[in-house]
């Protein structure tokens, strides 16, 4: 366990993180048509795991999920134009009615970019995990005496 967080720190992250959602949420839209996309997106989103996690304002999720989560939807994306006789990954795009925006453009590089976007975070969330961040949120005990409880048990 770290020991005790600044307030400040805390704060600041807790201000940062919607706008780091906002940043996230472009270049996840803009990556289709520019440099971005899921990748980049990912890494935002991870650093904002990251940060929420050390500061000791969240848990990290479980990896798990999210990365089959991915891989399925990226999985899909690629193989389901071969089943219409197109090639691997071929995008479709198609037009919808956005209430707000109104007629949007919509392809299936926006759903792989999604896919993209849950694998990276989901490593972000297997390394974080690997290198011990539960303990990162503070569960009471200091790690000398969770050794000794082990052991009695």
């Amino acid at each position: 366990m770290i020991g005790d967080r600044p307030a400040v720190l805390q704060i600041a992250i807790q201000a940062a993180s919607p706008l780091a959602l906002v940043v996230a949420t472009y270049l996840f839209f803009a990556g289709h048509n520019q440099p971005g996309g899921g990748f980049a997106a990912g890494l935002v989103l991870g650093a904002v795991v990251a940060l929420r996690t050390v500061a000791g304002l969240a848990q990290p999720l479980r990896p798990v999920p999210l990365l089959g989560a991915g891989a399925i939807i990226t999985g899909l994306v690629a193989i389901i134009p071969m089943f219409f006789g197109d090639v691997l990954l071929d995008q479709a795009i198609g037009d919808v009615e956005v209430v707000v925006l109104g007629k949007v453009k919509v392809g299936t590089a926006l759903a792989f970019d999604a896919g993209v976007t849950l694998i990276v975070v989901g490593l972000v969330v297997a390394v974080l995990e690997g290198l011990g961040a539960g303990q990162l949120g503070g569960s009471g005990t200091d790690p000398e005496t969770r050794l000794v409880e082990e052991r009695q048990t």
